[in-house]
């Protein structure tokens, strides 16, 4: 019995990895023609974001009650709060469009959409392979997302850049360099969560 919970711990970070993944695909994907499904892009967002603290709530509960786990408590928590960071940095972001009225999103905003998307997948796959136990596998996905991340360092140099070179407009420049450096933060949550995951490996392999 202890072993079967200690591997619903494992089931438990999937979960909450398919839940970055569904929200981060509908961030992406999801089209915005008026403020009324602006509203709704908001809304879902804190849906999915609620989802994650329900989630982690629940996790927790299971570490508590679990005497033996297949990888350390620390390890688990850390793994699953870094999944939440980045369900947080894209309701933060849904937020800001919604208070600032863009239904619009420039190309900047487009783009980060499909490599956060990008690497919620392969944040995915590599929890498929830590409820397997195939722990060296993952590896093939923590170097995926680093490449992400350092597409969508470059990405937000380039934009900002372009940014103060385009417009004149002062609300229009804090309005949107706030979102691309929202963008940028969610990426840097997934080189956490792959971070703690390459910390998981060293420690069990």
């Amino acid at each position: 019995m202890l072993f079967t919970k200690s591997d619903a711990l494992l089931e438990d970070l999937y979960v909450i990895a398919q839940n970055v993944h569904a929200s981060a695909s509908y961030f992406n994907q999801y089209k915005i023609s008026s403020m009324e499904t602006l509203k709704k892009f908001a809304e879902t967002m804190k849906e999915y974001e609620s989802k994650g603290d329900k989630l982690i709530h629940d996790i927790i509960i299971r570490i508590n009650k679990t005497f033996i786990t297949a990888i350390e408590r620390e390890d688990v928590m850390e793994l699953a709060v870094k999944m939440d960071d980045v369900l947080d940095g894209l309701e933060a972001c849904a937020a800001r469009l919604y208070m600032y009225d863009i239904m619009e999103p420039d190309e900047t905003m487009v783009r980060f959409g499909q490599i956060i998307e990008d690497s919620s997948q392969q944040i995915l796959l590599a929890f498929e392979l830590l409820r397997q136990q195939k722990l060296t596998a993952m590896r093939e996905y923590i170097i995926r997302i680093n490449d992400l991340e350092s597409a969508g360092d470059d990405l937000v140099r380039r934009s900002i850049h372009r940014l103060f070179h385009s417009s004149s407009d002062p609300i229009h420049i804090m309005q949107f360099k706030e979102i691309y450096d929202v963008l940028e933060g969610v990426m840097n949550h997934c080189e956490d969560v792959a971070d703690a995951m390459e910390t998981v490996i060293m420690s069990n392999t």
